[in-house]
């Protein structure tokens, strides 16, 4: 449990450089002489969009640590009893790893400026982010139909929690996808403001990503 919990913070810390470093890249006297784009890294004036995301991203980690610590206190009790987890989360896990490197690839495509691979890699990414919520949603069936509701032991109710918040997260990533697939695809905005959508939707799948095998893993050993 501590390996996960320093995981979930090495994760923050790795993002949090990063987007420093990609926001912040321009010297202090450079600042009078550059553009945007140049002195914010490249979300150019967008600045704020980022550091929200930045933001999220530390509420989010601090949410799922404090859940994990619960997670294990509850454990030491004498009524928890471990689950069996579906097979089918290892075929969800392989879905979303596929989409954060789909998402990955369409980012690069943007950067470029090769419009052309913007659409079927944002459709690849959405298709493959859904298909994960839904075997989500498929494997709750599962324990439900086996027996193993959210009432009949610990083990279960903290296993739909952490899935059920994981997929929340998801949900609310997927309509800040929509709105920049439906500007690529309607053709509309600016290849600027795509660029920086698409970038924020990448950071913040590869961090749920992260986030997922941190839990996925901590499901299956305990």
């Amino acid at each position: 449990m501590t390996i996960a919990l320093g995981f979930l913070a090495i994760i923050l810390a790795t993002l949090l450089g990063w987007l420093l470093k990609q926001t912040f890249n321009a010297e202090p006297w450079e600042a009078a002489v550059v553009s945007d784009t140049a002195h914010y890294g490249p979300f150019g004036a967008d600045r704020s969009k980022l550091i929200a995301l930045l933001g999220l991203m530390a509420v989010v980690s601090s949410f799922f640590a404090l859940i994990l610590s619960a997670y294990a206190l509850r454990m030491e009790l004498g009524d928890w009893v471990p689950m069996t987890e579906p097979q089918l989360l290892w075929t969800n896990t392989v879905m979303l790893i596929v989409a954060s490197g789909a998402l990955q690839w369409t980012r690069n495509a943007a950067v470029n400026d090769q419009q052309g691979r913007l659409r079927p890699g944002l459709l690849i990414t959405g298709v493959l982010t859904l298909g994960f919520v839904l075997g989500q949603f498929i494997a709750w069936q599962q324990l439900q139909n086996s027996g193993q509701f959210i009432t009949s032991n610990p083990a279960n109710g903290f296993f739909y929690f952490l899935t059920g918040a994981h997929a929340v997260h998801i949900l609310g990533g997927l309509y800040v996808w929509a709105r920049a697939t439906l500007k690529v695809v309607l053709g509309t905005g600016d290849a600027t403001t795509t660029r920086r959508s698409i970038e924020l939707c990448t950071i913040y799948w590869h961090f749920l990503l992260l986030v997922w095998l941190v839990l996925f893993g901590l499901l299956l050993s305990t």
